[in-house]
């Protein structure tokens, strides 16, 4: 594996627009960003899935993804924000953790629609009972 941007970003050896940064996580503006105050959240130490680790990793940079939001709201008053993390092989060339906080307005372009069909009662009963039984 080459030397991974993120990781240079969390420990100060490459440029960014830090928004915030703390003992386990560091907010960023996104350098191609999607939207104005495009902002990736990321663990500060180098991990490919956010939920793999212990609790408290993604419990962290979900308290920063919460700070960064309320700031958004206060700075940009946008009519709504989008969150996404995509984990694994799915996550394209950069491997490290990241969360995206997407400030929305109602008229902008992006588009984020997902194909969907109704559940039924007999798939989600069993699906249910599966993922409980995890719990």
């Amino acid at each position: 594996m080459g030397v991974c941007s993120f990781c240079q970003i969390a420990t100060g050896a490459r440029d960014a627009y830090v928004l915030y940064e703390d003992d386990r996580t560091v907010a960023f503006l996104d350098s191609n960003p999607a939207t104005q105050g495009h902002t990736l959240v990321i663990p500060k130490h180098h991990q490919e899935e956010l939920f793999a680790d212990d609790a408290s990793t993604s419990l962290a940079v979900f308290q920063t993804v919460h700070r960064l939001v309320t700031a958004i709201n206060r700075t940009l008053e946008p009519d709504g924000i989008s969150l996404f993390h995509t984990s694994a092989p799915l996550v394209g060339r950069i491997t490290h953790a990241h969360v995206h906080l997407l400030p929305r307005c109602v008229d902008d372009d992006i588009h984020l629609t997902l194909a969907r069909e109704p559940l039924e009662d007999d798939e989600a009963v069993h699906l249910a009972a599966r993922l409980r039984d995890q719990l």
